[in-house]
């Protein structure tokens, strides 16, 4: 019975919300009103083999609505979200309903201001990031007020301040930030017309918290704990012609916190990225060290929430199934690192570029850790860090071709080798070695009908225990295939199984049906999920096993 009414409340709610794709923007007040829905359902029951577990609820929902009202320069919005209760894998501090997020903002041609929540990045991160990612659960949006001005073209100043958001509550720290930036093309007249486009920045982030009490390595002694923690960042992008060079160095004050045992050693990173294209062809490069740089506004926490800063990962982010088994998650206390990137696209009508040209990508990457001699514990700077570099934490490298075989065929293939340090998910074990290949053919049968058709296969030196507390149900040899078949623009099904047929545990079918109605698309899924990471950006969520029925709707208005 208990099910059977949260059957039916969901099937209520997906009515409800389906029924707003009927509904057009509306002026109000001579303004226009715009909104977006989703909700993510899920029913899960216990499977040993795959270690799925058993949940009480019968059902987890995560649902929101967006609603933005625009009048000229003038904009407000909100958003509603529920967690009844939370999906499987996100933070149970998620439960709960109410209004998440709210602003007033007005965007003039020279000065924008925003009061309530918001979102703000300086250069690329390294100080200042604050973002949402509902699939990762996580959104450190500050609530308090952000202010742009343009004096001239050309010119850019942004200063914030607030609290981040903390599931429900509000973090201790306060956040406050400047940054500046110029083009000098726009600046200086003689620049105006010139091929070399440089463009120059600099910000500074301090987060205020109050004191608490640490108690220091040393028995009987508390932590003098800096209430004010600074970080400042220079960068810089020059472009001439096809090249395009990206660069940013930043560095923070001593932040003793859990993220690093409260050691007081300042914090650094730097990027850099060089490319060039043309044509037919393009190649990068991308280096990064980071050195103690995790800056949260809640020196206690340890989790994804409460991030003041964002420290992209180096490596690419693979999206196919087994490529991305083994995902990088970017290690905020120490890691260096390298990737290389090229693209070539064979001509057309040549012997290797058949009538529509082939497309080639190489692109490989190795991270390692910081060569570090630790010189003390809680209360000191913690260790020193020498000229080579560490232990390995991740190497991949990875070749993909594809061909469009004619006017409706489209195939690819892609070889991915790949070495994974457990470390890079806190556990404990040997580097892993993986091999994998994946086969993917795109075929439009005709104009209301498409299929695409996926063949991987992965084999790995890692090991499955049973009898490990900490097992990993990724370990062993693979094989997977995928069929996907759109019909019009409406219906879309996909079928597909992951099968551990050496060493691994389980055999991972799922089912799904999909149906798009204008702005509105609602998709049914019955299977297993297997547990692993998943990760966007460097940044990552685990993903416990599940077994039974998933919903998603979407529909904007």
């Amino acid at each position: 019975m208990k099910t059977k009414t949260h059957l039916k409340r969901l099937l209520t709610l997906l009515a409800a919300v389906a029924s707003l794709s009927s509904l057009s923007a509306q002026g109000i007040l001579g303004g226009h009103v715009t909104g977006n829905v989703q909700l993510e359902a899920q029913m899960s029951h216990a499977d040993s083999t795959i270690g799925a577990p058993d949940v009480p609820q019968a059902l987890l929902m995560n649902a929101r609505a967006d609603v933005l009202y625009t009048n000229g320069d003038f904009s407000a919005g909100l958003r509603f979200e529920a967690y009844q209760d939370p999906l499987l894998g996100f933070d149970p501090q998620w439960k709960g309903q109410g209004l998440a997020n709210y602003f007033i903002a007005y965007n003039g041609e020279r000065l924008s201001l925003t009061a309530g929540h918001f979102y703000e990045q300086f250069g690329s991160g390294l100080i200042l990031r604050t973002y949402e990612d509902r699939y990762l659960g996580i959104d450190n949006a500050l609530l308090g007020f952000s202010a742009k001005y343009r004096p001239i073209d050309g010119i850019t100043l942004k200063a914030v301040a607030g609290k981040q958001r903390y599931f429900w509550t509000l973090g201790n720290g306060l956040v406050r930030g400047v940054d500046g930036e110029v083009a000098l093309n726009s600046i200086l007249p003689f620049m105006a017309e010139s091929m070399l486009r440089v463009n120059l920045g600099a910000g500074f982030v301090s987060k205020y918290e109050e004191n608490e009490n640490i108690a220091a390595e040393t028995p009987g002694l508390i932590l003098n704990l800096p209430l004010n923690v600074g970080a400042g960042a220079v960068r810089a992008d020059v472009a001439f012609g096809g090249w395009n060079l990206q660069a940013e160095y930043a560095r923070k004050g001593q932040d003793p916190s859990a993220l690093n045992g409260y050691i007081y050693r300042p914090g650094e990173a730097m990027t850099f990225n060089l490319s060039y294209s043309q044509r037919g062809f393009s190649a990068s490069l991308q280096a990064k060290r980071i050195d103690n740089m995790g800056f949260k506004s809640m020196r206690s926490q340890t989790g994804e929430m409460l991030y003041i800063n964002y420290l992209p990962a180096t490596p690419r982010q693979h999206t196919y199934a087994f490529p991305s088994m083994y995902p990088y998650a970017t290690q905020v206390n120490g890691e260096q690192g390298l990737q290389a990137d090229v693209m070539y696209k064979i001509k057309k009508d040549t012997w290797l570029g058949g009538k529509y040209g082939t497309d080639l990508h190489l692109n490989s990457s190795v991270m390692t850790t910081l060569d570090t001699t630790v010189t003390g514990g809680r209360g000191t700077d913690g260790y020193t860090v020498g000229g080579s570099t560490g232990n390995l934490l991740y190497g991949d490298v990875s070749f993909e071709v594809a061909r469009k075989l004619s006017k409706n065929v489209k195939i690819s293939a892609t070889y991915l080798y790949q070495v994974f340090n457990p470390i890079v998910e806190n556990e404990h074990g040997n580097l892993h070695h993986n091999n994998a290949v994946v086969a993917d053919i795109n075929w439009k049968v005709s104009k209301k009908h498409a299929l695409r058709f996926e063949a991987e296969w992965l084999g790995s030196d890692s090991r499955y225990d049973p009898g490990d507390n900490e097992t990993d149900r990724r370990a062993g040899d693979w094989l997977m295939g995928l069929v996907e078949w759109s019909i019009g623009s409406h219906w879309f099904l996909s079928a597909s199984d992951q099968y551990a047929y050496n060493d691994g545990t389980g055999n991972y079918y799922n089912l799904s049906v999909g149906y798009t109605q204008g702005a509105t698309r609602l998709q049914v899924g019955y299977g297993k999920q297997r547990e692993g990471m998943l990760c966007i950006g460097g940044v990552c969520r685990q993903v416990p096993a599940s077994n039974g029925l998933s919903i998603s709707l979407t529909t904007s208005f």
